[in-house]
């Protein structure tokens, strides 16, 4: 695990990381905001739960948002599939745009959100 800078009181706990498993993405409500966190290539990502498209939450199921293959976070309303490790959307009516990225840390055995929004 890497050191981090990021202070824990002003963060918001978001799960475990031992709860976080490689390509096993979990559903977290943080306010009213719906969450999709997800590890990828041991990197801990997340994404607001919300397709570019039409704003609808991904998940085909609660909690269930991978494709068949495994490799693509996947929208239940049209089918359209995104990149695990920047939310880029490769197939389907919002190609080439992307779901919004939520910064996120791992400290002190946990998954936080940060307090800071993910600059580009």
């Amino acid at each position: 695990m890497k050191n981090s800078t990021m202070n824990p009181t002003t963060a918001t706990r978001l799960c475990a990381s031992a709860e976080l498993a490689e390509g096993q993405p979990l559903r977290v409500g943080v306010g009213d905001e719906q969450l999709i966190l997800l590890r990828h290539q041991g990197i801990c990502r997340a994404f607001r739960n919300s397709c570019p498209h039409l704003g609808i939450e991904l998940d085909w199921q609660p909690g269930r948002f991978l494709d068949h293959s495994g490799n693509y976070l996947q929208c239940a309303m049209h089918g359209a599939r995104f990149q695990l490790q920047n939310g880029l959307c490769i197939a389907g009516p919002c190609q080439g745009q992307a779901l919004t990225a939520v910064a996120v840390e791992e400290h002190a055995d946990a998954v936080w959100l940060s307090p800071l929004p993910v600059v580009e």
